[in-house]
């Protein structure tokens, strides 16, 4: 397929924009570039197949089961988009005075409400442009807590050795020392660990429960505990959120601020590079450091963003609350627990689970003695999905687990899509028993075989360069 740069043709164009209503409006010279941008030009049959073409080679959920584990690929609702198109949102301008913008303050302060009931939160910003941004904006909820109390000697952030890979990123890029813990055999936090590490210089502990294998950990008020008694806080990561939403609390759990992933548990656009939003919340005692907002406002309050985050997403997760209501949220929960422990026995008996007990949202499966016996990874299983239109899971994640496939189907999969998907995984742990070379290659029939990811990582090339 080629770029899109590549089919541009000097001269070409579509007439897409209105003519001008307005007079012209002269730039000063030394705001007026030199040089046309660097864009393609196509007609507007040529731009409607370009982006007609990229779709039909690419895997989304509104293409077929995409069981990516720790992401919540879940179905997003039409009705969430209709109402982040009604003019009264899509229209609003970020400048507009706050008499011409109630109903959107409206929105963010509903919002608010539900996701801190949901949390067990008291405070809550929108600010956040994604995931790990909401992450950074948490910890230094911590570290400033930290610093108003004079208390500069906590500067170690802990970290279990089965966390997202962006906790300890964020923990660093907040200026905090990264400790890692190690798991116990069960996958849950090893408390021995835990207490090992604990002084007067931790700062808190960033962890998501349940945790990144899929296990709800039961010691969890006893790990708060101990880390409230050391004098340091709990930073929830809210990547698995779906699994107990509307079920327990994390700040029930012990939990003092939290970030939430939108385009994960509240069903908005996932991934492709456009807005995402998060929303962060912490417990009362944390709300004078959270960053300016048109909820909250404060001398000396700094923003994380600009505005106040990317609204019309906002938009979308309370409609899907609204939507789903007290009682479907719990239910949707419960159903990502169900579909996941279904297709977690529906496999078993070929590949196993990493843990076999019953997991929450998601679970890993262990392909180590499957690799030895055949020689097939993880990677190999993974890219032969592909070819009966599968999106292959999360592979060689957490790290805990030596070739790992990480399976996560949500709530919003069928018992039919979960049988043929076992189905699936069975016939090609099959046929991985009898024609390994044949897994080796994988995939044999997608747009794209199997690149060379080695030299694809060591020289990558992310951009055009005309000839």
């Amino acid at each position: 397929m080629k770029l899109i740069f590549e089919k541009s043709v000097p001269g070409r164009h579509c007439s897409l924009l209105p003519k001008c209503d307005v007079p012209d409006a002269a730039l000063p010279e030394a705001l007026v570039r030199q040089t046309a941008p660097a864009l393609p030009e196509l007609s507007e049959v040529d731009l409607s197949r370009h982006y007609t073409e990229l779709n039909q080679r690419v895997h989304g959920v509104n293409c077929g089961f995409y069981p990516l584990g720790s992401c919540t690929m879940k179905y997003n609702p039409r009705v969430d988009e209709d109402m982040a198109a009604l003019p009264g949102f899509a229209g609003v301008h970020p400048l507009a005075p706050k008499d011409a913008v109630q109903g959107c303050l409206s929105v963010l302060d509903t919002a608010k409400t539900y996701l801190c009931e949901i949390t067990g939160m008291d405070g809550m910003t929108f600010q956040p442009a994604a995931g790990a941004h909401g992450e950074f904006t948490g910890v230094l909820l911590i570290k400033q807590y930290h610093r108003k109390r004079g208390d500069f000697k906590r500067t170690k952030i802990i970290v279990p050795d089965s966390a997202h890979g962006t906790n300890p990123a964020t923990a660093a890029m907040c200026g905090f020392e990264v400790v890692n813990i190690p798991s116990a055999p069960d996958g849950c936090v090893d408390l021995e660990a835990l207490k090992a590490v604990l002084g007067d210089d931790t700062a808190g502990l960033m962890l998501t429960n349940p945790n990144t294998v899929g296990i709800f950990d039961e010691n969890i008020l006893e790990i708060t505990r101990l880390v409230h008694e050391a004098g340091g806080l709990c930073y929830y990561d809210g990547a698995n959120l779906n699994a107990v939403m509307g079920v327990v609390r994390p700040g029930d759990m012990g939990f003092d601020c939290i970030h939430m992933n939108l385009h994960k548990t509240f069903a908005t656009p996932h991934g492709g590079g456009g807005p995402g939003a998060c929303a962060v919340g912490c417990k009362a005692f944390l709300e004078e450091f959270l960053p300016a907002s048109a909820l909250m406002q404060g001398e000396g309050r700094l923003q994380v963003r600009s505005f106040m985050g990317n609204f019309l997403v906002v938009v979308r997760a309370l409609t899907y609350l609204l939507t789903l209501g007290r009682d479907g949220i719990p239910e949707a929960a419960q159903n990502a627990v169900l579909n996941a422990n279904y297709l977690m026995r529906r496999i078993q008996g070929t590949f196993e689970p990493a843990f076999d007990r019953v997991c929450m949202h998601e679970f890993v499966l262990d392909l180590s003695e499957y690799k030895k016996e055949t020689g097939v990874s993880a990677l190999d299983v993974a890219k032969a999905l592909i070819d009966y239109g599968m999106h292959p899971p999360t592979m060689y994640f957490p790290m805990i687990v030596h070739e790992a496939l990480m399976l996560e189907p949500t709530e919003t999969e069928s018992k039919e899509t979960l049988d043929w998907a076992a189905d699936v995984f069975r016939e090609v742990y099959a046929r991985g028993k009898t024609d390994p070379d044949y897994l080796h290659g994988a995939p044999h029939h997608a747009q794209i075989g199997r690149p060379d990811e080695v030299r694809a990582s060591r020289n990558p090339v992310v951009r055009w360069t005309k000839p």
